[in-house]
């Protein structure tokens, strides 16, 4: 493992998450012996990793420079910027969070459900400034689909440093306007080095306005006559506070379901962003209400088998069945690789005669929260750093993301196109690559952080593909011989009642392989070490599969009448 060159006259730029991918945001600033945090989020697995629940950025760094942190600073109240947090608090010590409001209630969600008591979270908004002995901290508000979402500027002996969060620019938001002045204020006095968001570094021109999905929408609320029944995600809080809002307008009452929607409608209300606490009902409630005033807000927009519209569409949801005249809105955008999960939802819905709302180039049911070509461009006009780092993006996405910043008369030895752990050195202005540190993925299994590893995964993924066989075996180790046939037991291999010839040959094999080892020896571990080796080849010659191969082997004694 490397280790950042020691030299603290130098301010040290790292993501322990973030690059290379959509997720696990985590970046920090280290000047002298003080380290400032940006997120820290998580990532949700693939089905390459059966089994894991998140996945998190490695803390050995932080680990190993515990007293050097000062705090952690959050841009707003995703997922992937803050759903790290208890499991960093629960290995490193972190002196303070600052965080926006809205943030500030879902942390102390997160904390409660796991038991974590902390109690030096501070809430800042635009006009709060944090300095420290070798730093200062202060707050520019953004755009996003989330309320409270700010970039941050922190200043350094060395330069400026921007990180925007994540941001689009809106001209005509449901929420507060980005503060354009105050990002052009910071820009004029100098900034050395900006890292900007790049999701949507590769879609052309602006993303739609919020305002075109309120009219899409409002106008769907007016015309449809049955019940409307809207999926989207829990987190944008500003598509949800438009919903709530023409509900209000169009007399109709609000049934939530799903656990995440409920737990971020409850804050947002308490929080003030969100009124009409009065409309929302049980489901019970909206299920005596005429269908005209009802609509049902629910998780499931990415095809989740679990949540809540799949249940529904499936007709297993115990509270909810379709009606005829139902109208179901998928008022979002496919996460990469959830298409074909959505697809089949939509499909159910279609066969259960509702009608359904995409997003479409005729439907604007949905915008992102993150900002296109255009508006990544203005930011970068805007704050007109020295130097340019993107993140927040796979690497197709950073690497248009600097081609933009290139695109806007920034030298392309300027732009820096990174992977997680490795370090920039600014000093006086000037930015150079440094030392890498240690960074990757840490899995969460349940309770269970970073104790799945690799072997453990490639495990999983072979059972997953190819089962699992036991092999059972009774030995009388004073005569060294065996008692009975093996036994020969499998799970998701083969279908037994189809095999039996092949059973038959993998329990004679293994008969044979158990003798010839008794001949030798009786050790236990080389007889087990025999048998997985030597069927495990047998097996593959048989079948094209390599299934994992347990063995039980009991010590008894035979009996004789």
């Amino acid at each position: 493992m490397k280790f950042i060159n020691n030299n603290i006259n130098d301010t040290k730029i790292f993501a322990l998450g973030g690059l290379g991918e959509v997720g696990k945001n985590m970046y920090c600033i280290m000047t002298g012996n003080e380290i400032i945090i940006t997120d820290v989020g998580i990532t949700f697995p693939s089905g390459e990793l059966p089994g894991v629940d998140y996945i998190i950025p490695d803390f050995t760094f932080l680990k190993k420079n515990e007293s050097k942190i000062k705090a952690l600073f959050i841009t707003h109240g995703h997922e992937d910027h803050i759903g790290g947090i208890p499991f960093l608090l629960q290995s490193v010590n972190v002196p303070a969070i600052y965080s926006p409001n809205q943030a500030a209630g879902l942390i102390r969600k997160k904390l409660e459900e796991r038991n974590i008591n902390y109690k030096n979270l501070h809430i800042y908004d635009e006009k709060t400034k944090v300095k420290f002995k070798t730093m200062s901290v202060e707050f520019f508000r953004t755009t996003h689909s989330i309320p409270d979402s700010h970039g941050i500027a922190i200043h350094t002996p060395n330069g400026t440093i921007v990180t925007t969060g994540d941001f689009k620019f809106d001209l005509t938001p449901i929420g507060p306007m980005a503060n354009i002045h105050k990002m052009a204020s910071i820009g004029a006095h100098g900034v050395s080095l900006l890292l900007s968001d790049s999701t949507n570094a590769l879609n052309e021109g602006m993303s739609v306005s919020e305002s075109k999905v309120d009219a899409t929408l409002s106008h769907i609320f007016v015309h449809q006559k049955g019940r409307i029944i809207i999926a989207t995600f829990a987190s944008n809080i500003y598509r949800l506070k438009h919903i709530v809002d023409t509900c209000k307008r169009n007399n109709r009452k609000i049934a939530i379901f799903g656990r995440s929607m409920e737990n971020n409608i409850e804050i947002s209300l308490n929080s003030g962003y969100i009124k009409h606490k009065e409309i929302f009902v049980s489901p019970e409630e909206a299920n005596k209400l005429p269908p005209n005033e009802v609509c049902l807000l629910c998780t499931g927009s990415q095809g989740e088998p679990l949540a809540a519209l799949s249940r529904i569409a499936n007709n297993s949801h115990r509270q909810i069945k379709l009606q005829d005249d139902d109208v179901v809105i998928f008022s979002s955008s496919a996460i990469p690789g959830n298409a074909l999960s959505i697809s089949k939802i939509i499909n159910k819905l279609y066969l259960q005669g509702v009608k359904v709302y995409t997003n479409t180039s005729l439907n604007d049911v949905h915008t992102s929260g993150h900002g296109n070509k255009e508006e990544l461009k203005l930011m970068l006009r805007l704050i007109k750093p020295k130097y340019f780092m993107p993140f927040h993006g796979e690497y197709r996405m950073l690497k248009s993301h600097a081609d933009l910043a290139i695109e806007c008369g920034m030298p392309k030895e300027n732009t820096f196109v990174l992977e997680n752990g490795e370090v920039l050195s600014l000093y006086k202005g000037i930015i150079k690559k440094d030392k890498s540190i240690q960074s990757g993925d840490v899995y969460v299994d349940g309770n269970r952080i970073g104790e799945i590893g690799n072997a453990v995964m490639r495990e999983r993924k072979i059972m997953s593909s190819d089962g699992i066989v036991v092999v059972i075996a009774n030995i009388d180790t004073s005569k060294r011989e065996l008692v009975m046939p093996t036994n020969i037991t499998t799970r998701g291999f083969v279908l037994i009642q189809d095999n039996l010839e092949l059973l038959k040959e993998i329990e004679k094999e293994a008969n044979n392989i158990i003798n010839n080892r008794l001949k030798v020896n009786c050790i236990f571990s080389d007889i087990k070490s025999d048998l997985i080796t030597n069927l495990a080849s047998f097996i593959y010659e048989k079948t094209g599969r390599y299934p994992i191969i347990t063995t039980i082997i009991n010590d008894v004694k035979k009996t004789t009448n």
